[in-house]
């Protein structure tokens, strides 16, 4: 049981739950995830209420929310729906470089950003260039009052229904240090969402390409100093990776939920199958499983509220907590037998689902690699 540390949070959570009930319903989901829209009158909604600025300061227009706050807010927007949760995790992790690294000019956008209006995209990925980000080659040339950025992003949540774009782009040289930050308006010419791709999971929330053709974005939209852009990104993966990690614990704790209910209800053999051996490990071994991702999840989240290193620990929290949730949906499958394959039930959309999130805000092997490496030094 984890207690709010202040009543401001208390009520928070309250209302994160009074906007769910009424917003985010299994049928809304399912008729969203069946269609492919996005549900952006919902993600307004959400902004609307304060839920896109929790871990800003409110000098900046947000709400100035412990970031474990933030995160528990988070778990339980997945517990409804992922989709929605994963739209608040990355629009923060858009307005996250433009509100710790940027100057005057630039953070006097930042209330704007996370106001409840607007959405944003986090544009790092290239389709030549996941895991490997220093390798990007979209670039950005500037001249007396501007840059002008050409290249393909790839894999960019909210493509097409983003107001704003934060895209790291070659400003240097080749490796780390010739890349840098730019904020950049939706409606920028030479700025070009493509079709969204064709997912396995996450239907509503499908990612696109973003082609930029001599964009031109003016000067004072750089984002910290040139050269500074890899780093920024690595910085505010390290906590978008706790994002992932909320919405795999709550995505992870309503497979469960959804099995344990099931397997209560079920009768073979004359008995419950909860009351089965085989059916009793298997939820144990997945309630045990999410106990300790909360654990990591929230450790990782205190860290970073008292200002300590946190980036291994967010990496582990981010590789066992999706790892865990693709094991728990696989087992709540798995626990509903035949009924688990049908689209009747959502333990299947959620097993799809999960898988995901094993890949975004660095693919789990990079986080064992993150892992490895510090233990190497």
């Amino acid at each position: 049981m984890w207690i709010p540390p202040t009543d401001e949070a208390r009520d928070l959570l309250g209302l994160v739950e009074e906007i769910a009930d009424g917003e985010l319903t299994p049928a809304t989901a399912a008729a969203h995830e069946a269609s492919g829209e996005f549900p952006r009158d919902i993600v307004r909604t959400l902004g609307r209420a304060g839920l896109l600025g929790l871990p800003y300061p409110a000098e900046l227009g947000g709400a100035g929310q412990p970031y474990e706050v933030y995160l528990r807010v988070l778990e339980r927007l997945a517990y409804r729906w992922l989709t929605v949760a994963e739209a608040v995790s990355v629009h923060t992790l858009s307005c996250y470089p433009a509100a710790i690294f940027g100057d005057d000019t630039v953070r006097k956008l930042v209330p704007d950003l996370i106001g409840g209006e607007r959405l944003g995209a986090y544009c790092l990925s290239e389709p030549a260039g996941g895991s490997d980000a220093a390798a990007l080659t979209t670039r950005a040339v500037r001249d007396d009052t501007s840059y002008t950025v050409t290249g393909t992003k790839a894999w960019i949540t909210h493509a097409g229904s983003a107001d704003f774009y934060t895209v790291f782009a070659r400003t240097g040289g080749p490796g780390r240090d010739g890349i840098s930050c730019l904020l950049l308006d939706a409606t920028t010419p030479g700025l070009t969402p493509q079709p969204r791709e064709r997912l396995m999971g996450l239907h509503a929330g499908a990612p696109a390409q973003v082609v930029l053709d001599d964009a031109r974005v003016p000067a004072d939209r750089l984002i910290g100093a040139e050269g500074q852009g890899f780093h920024i990104a690595m910085s505010a993966l390290d906590a978008g990776r706790l994002g992932i990690a909320a919405c795999a614990v709550g995505l992870a704790q309503a497979a469960l939920d959804y099995a344990v209910a099931y397997a209560r209800e079920r009768t073979q053999f004359g008995s419950r199958i909860v009351d089965f051996q085989g059916i009793g490990f298997m939820l144990a071994d997945a309630a045990t499983g999410i106990a300790a991702a909360r654990a990591l999840l929230y450790t990782a989240a205190r860290l970073r509220d008292a200002g300590l290193p946190f980036r291994i620990e967010a990496a582990q929290a981010k590789l066992f907590a999706t790892d865990t949730a693709m094991r728990v949906t696989t087992d709540a499958v798995q626990v509903l037998g035949g009924a688990g394959y049908v689209t009747d039930h959502p333990v299947e959309r959620w097993f799809r689902e999960a898988k995901l999130l094993q890949i975004v805000e660095g693919t789990n092997q990079i986080q064992r690699l993150v892992i490895a490496r510090s233990l190497a030094k």
